[in-house]
């Protein structure tokens, strides 16, 4: 079985859910992080800015690994298109 082509768009898609996953997991790391800091600072002035920095980072860490994972694959799978118009593509062995 030889993989000849990949649909870019299909491609895309998963990437970004993927890559949105990972921006989810680090998102709840960035939080965790500033919600220590801002603990850490209590009543001092940074402290709220920390914590909110933290909630935005839930929001906007999965959102934006998401659009740079479907452009990211998008490119990829427009890449192995060319390259397998030369070389023929990727073989895979199954049972």
């Amino acid at each position: 079985m030889v993989i000849k082509r990949i649909d870019p768009l299909s491609a895309a898609k998963i990437g970004g859910i993927i890559a949105a996953a990972i921006g989810l997991l680090a998102g709840v790391v960035f939080f965790l992080v500033s919600s220590l800091f801002g603990a850490a600072l209590g009543q001092q002035e940074g402290g709220g800015l920390a914590m909110f920095g933290g909630a935005m980072g839930m929001v906007l860490l999965p959102i934006l690994y998401g659009i740079f994972g479907f452009i990211g694959g998008l490119i990829q799978a427009f890449i192995y298109n060319l390259a397998a118009g030369f070389v023929g593509g990727i073989r895979i062995e199954t049972e």
